[in-house]
């Protein structure tokens, strides 16, 4: 695990992707705006101040960990909040088609995943190389920050269901669909975050390229 010694700079690929997840999120918003749809036209605005997360980040100036969080990470985030909001709202909303959200659930496990490791990295970036956690140890902890994300997401629901009369778990009239519903979101949930845990573990610890190397290296003996 290197040494943080600077913020990076964002590539002009990765500004242009944020842009446009939050061009998506403006006009999905604006259309149920003028549609009288409210609630969804908030919920566009408060997902356009979440993809700047990243941007507000760098308000610490560098005093906090956080701004260090790779740039890469907040651009899967901003492809997912625009997909799960204009995309996954708008089926729930005007189809009857039950299944946008399992990849919504895969992929918020695999980007947590993904941010757990990363922020593991960044937390012991600063401590003394005997105080560093192990590779593998990172790995558990990012699936553990995935998990436990999930099944925070689940209590929300459950309480947003019971405060407000919602359907969020789908148990208003049938217990076991409700039943299934959670244990589906979960399952879906922690196979992402397993997922991701051995892509940026493997990612991290050049495990991949190594394997690659060796690979051209065979069959150049060849």
């Amino acid at each position: 695990m290197k040494k943080l010694n600077k913020i990076p700079v964002i590539p002009k690929s990765h500004q242009i992707t944020w842009w446009v997840c939050r061009g998506i999120l403006f006009i999905w918003g604006a259309s149920m705006l003028f549609l009288g749809y409210t609630t969804e036209f908030l919920e566009a605005m408060f997902a356009i101040i979440f993809t700047h997360l990243w941007d507000m980040f760098q308000l610490f100036g560098g005093k906090s960990f956080i701004t260090y969080v790779p740039y890469y990470l907040f651009t899967f985030l901003n492809c997912f909040i625009a997909f799960s909001v204009a995309i996954g709202s708008t089926v729930n909303k005007f189809t009857t088609f039950p299944y946008i959200d399992l990849p919504e659930h895969f992929f918020a496990g695999f980007i947590a995943a993904v941010g757990g490791y990363e922020f593991a990295v960044i937390m012991q970036s600063r401590q003394p190389k005997d105080k560093r956690i192990s590779p593998a140890l990172a790995s558990l902890f990012a699936l553990a920050f995935s998990v436990t994300l999930m099944v925070g997401w689940e209590f929300y629901e459950f309480t947003m269901d019971r405060l407000y009369g919602l359907n969020l778990q789908r148990s208003a009239f049938n217990i076991e669909e409700g039943l299934v519903d959670t244990m589906v979101d979960l399952i879906l949930g922690s196979s992402g975050a397993l997922l991701g845990m051995f892509v940026i573990a493997f990612k991290k610890n050049n495990v991949l390229s190594k394997k690659k190397a060796e690979k051209i290296a065979e069959n150049s003996k060849k």
